[in-house]
Parts: structure tokens; C-alpha cells; sequence
């Protein structure tokens, strides 16, 4: 059997059975049929000798073109492919055998079915056309099949114009019948399979764009309080060394942490949740010297799993974009339960104006994408400025999914809590880090994949 793709898959999901099967069906049909036919006109004692030895050669031929023409047609070649790559010399080499079987048997008057040959090479032929054409073209050889017949019958004068016109026309709409349709369930069955890999390598591509999304809230996070621990060390390191030491035994112990996670991603174990992201966000904050309410009266227990790791991603990168962001110097995380939801709230001050700075571009992998996946589970994630503040909120279902809910008609187009400088900008990038660390200045050389 030609054309076959993939056969181990196939054979899997039984599509390489069917193809046997449409193809023996089709080539022992059309090879007993017209071996039958051939047997009723070959022992006519009317017939010449060279005339039967001229339809034994054409039959062989005709038998050949089937076979290799239905093998063709279920290569599994997309159909404009088909239609442009018509294999004319196998056609053609059908069509002469076909018309020496059909010349031999209108010789012998036999109106019923001397039209199978011709009938098997029109739908043979019809399925390698588009649908539109395909039809025209059985209705087109019907037609000049019942043409040929009441001209033979009415140059004969036996009157038997009305059978030479109405079985050649039905003997060829009968097999385009039963070949079209049998290669239609195959064209189904082929159409299907396709869809079943296209979805299968759509969900490898959602997979690994899952996986990228949670690799981004793990890793930046963490590697933005390398980048400013590192920072201040490097400041510390005359002034201070005792504590830069410590400063770079924390830095140590955070990259330590950050590949055990890394690795615990790739190998799909870890997932972050709410109650931890909690307390690493009251510690980091602190340890930026940002005044840190943290306010919880509700058991996170209460929300499933998957809504834990969702909050506790939000948590994440809120808390990111508050130490990238922004010269805060207050900071509140407020979780509660009410109406049977889990709601988040996250807001900091020391945010500049969106018009001090050009628009975040990174905009692919944090709150709007944290906000597309809390939409399929039932939830909001929205943002927004007031004044020199930012605020975040998130909420979820406690049980189950609910309806998703339009998000604030005005949040904001940027959600950079900070107005981050642009390449351009004349700050000076460690001016800010005290702010925050204890220092001096907000650091500006920020990791570029720890925000939104």
C-alpha cells in the first residue's frame, strides 16, 4: 500500500486497517466485475480470434490502472495535490484498454454492459478531481455513455435504442457511486486523523507554553532578588563586609533554591502556592525595607489546589513588580473569603504617573497573562493606579468554575506600577536602591524577565 505516513501511529488508531480494507474492497470489486463481464462476451463464437486476444491484453491493462490508480488515491495527498498531479500516462493507458473492451462488446451488441470499463475508469479518474468538478465530469461520461449506445442501436435498426441509452448511463452512475463512496468514508477517516494529530500538537504547544509562563513566575521573581542583594553586597563591600557577607550567604541561598525549582519544574513536580508565596513575599519586602502589612483571615486550605497555585502566582509577580517597579515604601497584602470567593488584594505606593515613562512593554507573560488563565478558572485579576498607588486584586471561586467576569472597564493600559525608564532614560540606575533595601537608591538594573 502506498503513501503511508506514519504506519505505527496508524496502525494504533486502526486507520492503516481501513486503507487495506477501502483498497481491497474497491480493486477485487472492479477486477470480479469486469472479469464476469469480460467471460460473458470471450467464448461468443461471433467473436474473432485477434479481437479476443486484443480484449484479454486490455483487460490485464485495465486491471493494472485500478489497482495502481486506487493505491494512489490513498496516499493521503492533500487534495489540490491530487488534482495537480494527475498521473496522465496511467490514465491514459486505462482509458485505451477501457474503450477496446467497450468497442469489443458494442461489436456484439451487448447494450447492457459494455459500458463497465469506461465506467470504471470515470470513477476512478473522478476521484482524483475537486467535488464540483468530480460531478460534471460523471454526469458528462454518463451522458456520452447513453449518447454512444442510442447511436450504435440506431445505426444497428434493432430498436433497442432505449436499453442502449439507459444502462450504460446507469451502469456508470452505479460505479461512481459505490467508488466515490467508498473513498468518501476513507476521505472522512483521513480528515479525522489528521484533526487528532493537529490537536494532539496543539496540546503539546499549549504544554510548553504553560510550562514557559510558569518557568517566568518562578524564576523571575527569584532572580530579581539575586540581581538587588547582589547590588547592595556589591555596596556593602567596604562599609560593611560582615554584612555583605551575609548578604551574598543569602544571595547563595537563594540561587541554590532557584535551581532546585528549576529543576523541579522541568520534571513537573513543584507548583507554587498561596500560603508560601505569602510568606516569601512579607520576607522579601521586609528585606527591601518596604513597611509590609500582611493581613489574612481566612484558612487558604479552603481554596483547591489549583486555585492556591494561581493566587500564589499573582502573589509572585505583584510582589516582582513592586521591587522592580516602583520606590515603594509601603506595601499591603490583604487575603480574604467572601461570597464564596478567595479575594487577593496587593497594592504598594511610591508608583510614578503612567506618563512619566514610557509604557512596559513586557506585557506577554505577566498580569495579562496571569489574568487570561484566572478567566478559564472562573476568576478576575485586575489592576489599576490611584494617585502614587498600585493596586492589584484577583479573586476565585472557592468550588469550581464560575462564569468569567468582564475586567475593570478602566484598568490601566501599562500595568508598570513604577512608569519604568526606557532605554533612553538619564536615571541613574542604583540612584532608588536605598529606598528599598536600606542603602540609597532603587535599583533600575532590574531583571528584564521578572516583570509583567
Amino acid at each position: 500500500m502506498g503513501g503511508v505516513h506514519d504506519e505505527p501511529t496508524e496502525r494504533a488508531t486502526g486507520l492503516w486497517a481501513f486503507r487495506r480494507f477501502t483498497w481491497w474492497s474497491l480493486t477485487v470489486t472492479i477486477a470480479v466485475f469486469t472479469v464476469l463481464f469480460v467471460r460473458e462476451w470471450a467464448l461468443d463464437p461471433r467473436l474473432a480470434g485477434w479481437a479476443g486476444s486484443l480484449g484479454g491484453v486490455a483487460l490485464v491493462v485495465l486491471l493494472a490502472t485500478a489497482v495502481v490508480l486506487v493505491n494512489r488515491r490513498l496516499s493521503r495527498e492533500p487534495e489540490p495535490a491530487r488534482a495537480a498531479g494527475l498521473p496522465v500516462v496511467w490514465l491514459g493507458a486505462g482509458g485505451v484498454a477501457a474503450a477496446a473492451l467497450a468497442a469489443i462488446a458494442l461489436s456484439l451488441r451487448d447494450y447492457e454492459m459494455w459500458a463497465l470499463g469506461p465506467a470504471v475508469m470515470v470513477s476512478i479518474t473522478a476521484t482524483f478531481l475537486p467535488t464540483v468538478r468530480r460531478r460534471v465530469f460523471v454526469v458528462a461520461g454518463a451522458g456520452a455513455a447513453a449518447a454512444l449506445g442510442v447511436n450504435v442501436s440506431l445505426l444497428a435498426g434493432d430498436g433497442r435504442w432505449p436499453v442502449a441509452a439507459a444502462f450504460p448511463a446507469g451502469l456508470i452512475a452505479f460505479v461512481a457511486w459505490m467508488t466515490l463512496g467508498m473513498l468518501w468514508a476513507w476521505d472522512v477517516a483521513d480528515r479525522l486523523d489528521t484533526a487528532r494529530g493537529l490537536a494532539a500538537e496543539l496540546a503539546v504547544k499549549d504544554e510548553r507554553l504553560r510550562f514557559a509562563a510558569d518557568l517566568h513566575d518562578i524564576q523571575g521573581h527569584n532572580l530579581q532578588v539575586i540581581a538587588l542583594k547582589s547590588e547592595l553586597a556589591a555596596r556593602l563591600a567596604e562599609a560593611d563586609p560582615a554584612r555583605a557577607a551575609a548578604e551574598m550567604r543569602e544571595v547563595q541561598r537563594l540561587s541554590t533554591d532557584a535551581l532546585r525549582e528549576t529543576r523541579a519544574v522541568v520534571q513537573g513536580y513543584r507548583r507554587t502556592t498561596l500560603e508560601r508565596e505569602l510568606g516569601n513575599a512579607a520576607r522579601v519586602l521586609a528585606a527591601a525595607d518596604i513597611g509590609t502589612t500582611l493581613e489574612s483571615d481566612a484558612d487558604v486550605d479552603v481554596l483547591p489546589e489549583p486555585g492556591r497555585h494561581l493566587l500564589g502566582l499573582v502573589v509572585r509577580e505583584a510582589t516582582t513588580n513592586v521591587l522592580r517597579h516602583s520606590r515603594a515604601r509601603h506595601a499591603h497584602v490583604l487575603y480574604r473569603v467572601e461570597d464564596g470567593r478567595a479575594c487577593l488584594r496587593v497594592g504598594n505606593d511610591g508608583v510614578a504617573p503612567p506618563d512619566h515613562g514610557p509604557a512596559s512593554e513586557e506585557t506577554g507573560t505577566g498580569l495579562r497573562t496571569l489574568a487570561q488563565r484566572l478567566e478559564q478558572a472562573g476568576g478576575t485579576l485586575r489592576w489599576w493606579h490611584d494617585d502614587n498607588r498600585f493596586e492589584v486584586t484577583a479573586s476565585l471561586p472557592l468550588h469550581g468554575s464560575a462564569p468569567t467576569t468582564t475586567p475593570s472597564p478602566d484598568p490601566d493600559p501599562d500595568p508598570d506600577p513604577g512608569g519604568s525608564p526606557g532605554p533612553d532614560s538619564d536615571r541613574d540606575p542604583g540612584r532608588d536602591l536605598g529606598p528599598r533595601l536600606g542603602f540609597g537608591a532603587a535599583s533600575g538594573a532590574a531583571f528584564e524577565g521578572g516583570g509583567r
